[in-house]
C-alpha cells in the first residue's frame, strides 16, 4: 500500500526536497558560526542564535499553512519552487550580509543583548520564514486525498529530514573544510537553485496528468475524540521536550568525545537520522494506527524512558564492562582524538557513531514514528491537509524554542544536567497521565508512569555523571557546571591537579610548564606591562604568570566557561596547590565572565600586552583565535610598543601571526611568539636581569628555572620562511584538519 502512496512524482518531489533539507542544515551550521562572532560564541548567544532560526520557521510554517490551502496542487508545487530560489538568493549574499555589514561595520549594534537578540531575529527572519513555508506548500502539492495522507507528509518531512542529516554531517566534514565557510553556503545556494528548477519541471510535467491516489485502502479509520487545538498544545510540548534533550545531549556527547570541529554537525546529523529513520518506520506501519493518540503518547513516553536508562547505564554500570572499559580509559585522557587531523576508524566509529547512538538512537527514533501517528490523528480532509501541517509545525517549533532556551538560558544554569533530566522526566509524565486517562490505569500507561517517576529519583547526580565521563570509577574530585561549560579538578597520581573545561584537561596545578611561559615570558620582554589583557583563565596559570613583573598593574581576564573560577575558589577549601590562594587574592587580577574575542571587539582599551591562552588548533571554535581577523582586533587593541603573545602550534598559525605582526620573536622551539608593530630586540641579559630581579614571590624561584630556559631560547623568528595558508574566520583551516598540530602542547 505504501509503495502505492508514494508514486514515482511524490517520491521526485521527496527527494527534492531532501537536498533543501541539506541546504537548510549547511546554512544553520555556517549562518550560526558567523552570527556568534558579533555575540560571542557563549551559549547564551548560540541559544538566542538557535531561538531566532527557529522562529522564522515557525513563522513560516503557519503562513505557508494558511497560504497554501489556497492554491491547487500544480500552483502549490510551482510556490515551492520559488520559495527554494528565494532561500538561495539571500543565501548567495547572506556572508557579505552577516560577516561584512552586520560583524565588521555594525558590530556595536550588538552590545545590548536586546538588541543583539532583535537583530539575530530580523537578520534571520527573512531565509528562515521561507525554509518554513516550504513543507505545507509541497503537501499541498501532494496530498490529494485523505487516505494515505500521513505517508505522503511524513514521506516529505522523512527525506527531508535525512538530507538535513547529510548537510549537518558534510558541512563540517568537506563543505566548510575544503570551501571555507562561505563556500558551504555558496554550495547550499546550488541545492537551492537544484531543487527549484527541478520542481519547476516536475510542476510543467503534472499539469497533463496530475497523480491521483486510489480511493479505495486498506486503512481503518483512526479513533477520533482528540481536538485540533489539543494535538497542537501536545505537538508543542513534544517540540521542547525534544529539543531541550537534543541540549543535554549535546552537552554529555561533547564531553565524552572531547569536542572537535566536527563534534556539532557529526552529533546533529545522528540525531536527524533517527528522526528520519523513525518516520520511515512509522510510514510502513501507518495502517495500523488506528489508535494514534496511543502510539503518539506511547512513543513521547517511551523516549524518555529510553534516554534516562542509557545516562543510567554510562553513570552506574561498571568500567571493567568491555566495551566500557574502553571508553573509561578515552575519558580519562586529557586530550581527545584529534578528529579530522588524523585517521583512526576504531577511533571514529567508537566516538562518533556508537557513543551518540548508544545515547539517543532509540528516543530520536521513536520522534520520529510519533510524528506519522500526529498525522495519521489529524488528517481529515486533502483541502485543509496543509493548513494543518503548518500549524501543527508552528507548534512544534515553537516549543523547540521554547524549550531550546529555557535549558540552555535557565535549566543548566540553576539545575545542571542531572536536575534537566529530572525535569523532563516529570514533564513526561503528562503523556503517561494522559494515557492513563485515556485508556486506563491498568494500561502501559500506568506502568510508564511509574518508570517516569523512578528514572527521575535516580537519575545520576553531578559529581557521578561527570566522574564518571572523566574516566572514574566511582566519584571523586570537584565539580560545577552550568550552561557555559562543565568544569573540574582531579587529583592524578602524583598528587597534582588536573583541571578540565568540557572533557578536556587544559592545565594543571600547581603551575609550571608551557602555561608559565606562555604567561611570563611576553610580561618580561616587554620593558612596562602596566595594562595585561588575557583570553582564557582556566587553572589561573597563565594569567598569574602574566602578572610577574612589580610593574604590572592590571591583569584583566575574559573566560567564559563561568564555573571555572567557583572549582578553584572551592580549591581552596582543600589542601590548596601552590600559588593558587595568591594568585585568586592578587587585587590586580579580574576576571570577567565574556567571550574574550568579543569583549576586545566590544570594548577600545588599550593594553601593554594581549594574549590568548593556549588552545589546541583542533579544538572547537579554535579558528576564532588563531585568525588573521583575531590578530588585526588584538593588534588594534594594543599600545604603542605593546606586544601580543600566542601559542603557535601550526604552521598557518605562525604565517597568519606574521602577517599582522611585522616584528616577531620566538620562544621554546617556536611554540611561543611574541610580535609588536614596532621593533623587538633580543635583548637576553636584560630579560635574565628582569626576571632575577627583585622578584615576586609567587612566581620565583620555583618557576623561575623553566621562564629563564625558555628565555634563553628566544630569537627573531624569520617571518618570511612562513608560507603557510592563512587562517581566517570565514576559512579556519587548522580548526577543520587542514593541518596537523604538533604532539608538544598545554
Amino acid at each position: 500500500m505504501t509503495r502505492r502512496l508514494i508514486s514515482g512524482r511524490v517520491a521526485a518531489i521527496g527527494l527534492l526536497f531532501a537536498v533543501s533539507g541539506a541546504s537548510a542544515l549547511v546554512y544553520q551550521v555556517a549562518w550560526q558560526r558567523i552570527l556568534a562572532l558579533a555575540t560571542g560564541v557563549g551559549v547564551y548567544s548560540v541559544a538566542v542564535i538557535a531561538a531566532s532560526f527557529m522562529a522564522g520557521l515557525g513563522v513560516g510554517s503557519q503562513l505557508g499553512g494558511a497560504w497554501s490551502a489556497r492554491v491547487s496542487p500544480r500552483t502549490a508545487l510551482r510556490a515551492f519552487a520559488l520559495l527554494e530560489l528565494g532561500v538561495g538568493l539571500f543565501a548567495v549574499v547572506s556572508p557579505s550580509v552577516y560577516y561584512d555589514l552586520l560583524y565588521e561595520r555594525g558590530g556595536r549594534l550588538y552590545a545590548n543583548p536586546l538588541a543583539a537578540g532583535l537583530l539575530h531575529l530580523l537578520s534571520l527572519g527573512l531565509p528562515t520564514t521561507l525554509m518554513g513555508m516550504t513543507l505545507p506548500f509541497l503537501v499541498r502539492a501532494v496530498v490529494e486525498t485523505t487516505t494515505g495522507a500521513a505517508q505522503r507528509i511524513g514521506w516529505l518531512y522523512a527525506v527531508n529530514t535525512l538530507g538535513a542529516a547529510a548537510g549537518a554531517f558534510l558541512t563540517p566534514w568537506l563543505l566548510i573544510r575544503e570551501l571555507g565557510v562561505a563556500g558551504a553556503v555558496y554550495a547550499g545556494a546550488l541545492g537551492n537553485v537544484l531543487v527549484a528548477t527541478g520542481s519547476m519541471w516536475l510542476g510543467s510535467r503534472s499539469a497533463a496528468a496530475p497523480t491521483r491516489s486510489p480511493g479505495n485502502n486498506d486503512e481503518a479509520a483512526p479513533e477520533a475524540g482528540v481536538s485540533l487545538p489539543a494535538w497542537t498544545l501536545l505537538y508543542a510540548l513534544s517540540g521542547a521536550i525534544a529539543l531541550a534533550l537534543e541540549i543535554v545531549w549535546f552537552r554529555i556527547v561533547e564531553v565524552g568525545v572531547k569536542a572537535t570541529a566536527f563534534t556539532f554537525g557529526t552529533v546533529l546529523a545522528l540525531y536527524l537520522a533517527g528522526l528520519g529513520f523513525g518516520t520511515l518506520a512509522g510510514i510502513r506501519w501507518a495502517p495500523r494506527f488506528t489508535r494514534p493518540l496511543r502510539v503518539f503518547l506511547l512513543c513521547q513516553c517511551g523516549l524518555l524512558v529510553s534516554a534516562l536508562l542509557a545516562v543510567g547505564v554510562v553513570a552506574y554500570a561498571p568500567l571493567e564492562l568491555p566495551l566500557l572499559r574502553w571508553f573509561g580509559e578515552y575519558w580519562a585522557r586529557t586530550k581527545g582524538f584529534r578528529l579530522g587531523h588524523t585517521s583512526d576508524p576504531g577511533l571514529f566509529w567508537r566516538l562518533y557513531l556508537l557513543w551518540p547512538l548508544a545515547l539517543y538512537a532509540v528516543p530520536t527514533f521513536l520522534m520520529g514514528v510519533s510524528f506519522v501517528a500526529l498525522q495519521r490523528a489529524v488528517q481529515r480532509d486533502p483541502e485543509t491537509s496543509s493548513r494543518r501541517v503548518g500549524l501543527l509545525q508552528a507548534a512544534n517549533i515553537a516549543g523547540c524554542a521554547a524549550g531550546s532556551l529555557l535549558v540552555g538560558v535557565v535549566a543548566l544554569d540553576h539545575l545542571g544536567t542531572s536536575g534537566t533530566l529530572r525535569v523532563l522526566a516529570l514533564l513526561g509524565l503528562v503523556f503517561a497521565l494522559l494515557g492513563m486517562r485515556k485508556y486506563g490505569v491498568r494500561s502501559v500507561f500506568g506502568a510508564l508512569s511509574a518508570a517516569l517517576v523512578a528514572l527521575a529519583w535516580t537519575v545520576p547526580s553531578r559529581d557521578r555523571l561527570w566522574s564518571r565521563l572523566h574516566g572514574q570509577a566511582q566519584p571523586g574530585g570537584l565539580w560545577a557546571e552550568d550552561a557555559t561549560s562543565v568544569v573540574g579538578a582531579t587529583a592524578d597520581a602524583d598528587g597534582r591537579y588536573v583541571f578540565w573545561t568540557n572533557g578536556r584537561g587544559l592545565s594543571w596545578l600547581p603551575y609550571g610548564g608551557l602555561h608559565t611561559l606562555l604567561g611570563a615570558i611576553p610580561a618580561i620582554v616587554h620593558p612596562d606591562p602596566q595594562d595585561v589583557a588575557i583570553i582564557g583563565l582556566a587553572s589561573g596559570d597563565t594569567a598569574w604568570a602574566a602578572a610577574c613583573r612589580r610593574e604590572t598593574r592590571r591583569v584583566r581576564v575574559f573566560e567564559i566557561a563561568a564555573p571555572q573560577q567557583l572549582v578553584l575558589r572551592r580549591l581552596l577549601a582543600t589542601n590548596p596547590p601552590r600559588h593558587l590562594p595568591e594568585f585568586l587574592s592578587d587585587a590586580r587580577i579580574r576576571v570577567t565572565l565574556a567571550d574574550g574575542r568579543n569583549a576586545l571587539l566590544r570594548e577600545e582599551r588599550q593594553y601593554d600586552l594581549v594574549e590568548a591562552d593556549a588552545l589546541l588548533p583542533y579544538a572547537s571554535g579554535s579558528g576564532n583565535l588563531y585568525s588573521l581577523e583575531f590578530f588585526e582586533l588584538a593588534a588594534r587593541r594594543l599600545k604603542p610598543g605593546g606586544v601580543m603573545c600566542t601559542w603557535a602550534p601550526t604552521p598557518r598559525v605562525r604565517a597568519t601571526f606574521c602577517r599582522v605582526f611585522p616584528h616577531v620573536l620566538s620562544f621554546a622551539g617556536e611554540l611561543v611568539l611574541v610580535g609588536s608593530q614596532r621593533p623587538l630586540e633580543v635583548e637576553t641579559q636584560v630579560w635574565v636581569d628582569r626576571l632575577l630581579g627583585p622578584p615576586r614571590p609567587y612566581l620565583l624561584p620555583i618557576n623561575s628555572g623553566d621562564v629563564l630556559r625558555g628565555l634563553l631560547t628566544g630569537k627573531r623568528f624569520d617571518c618570511a620562511a612562513e608560507a603557510a595558508g592563512l587562517n581566517r574566520d570565514l576559512d579556519p583551516l587548522d580548526e577543520f584538519g587542514a593541518a596537523t598540530a604538533p604532539e608538544a602542547g598545554p
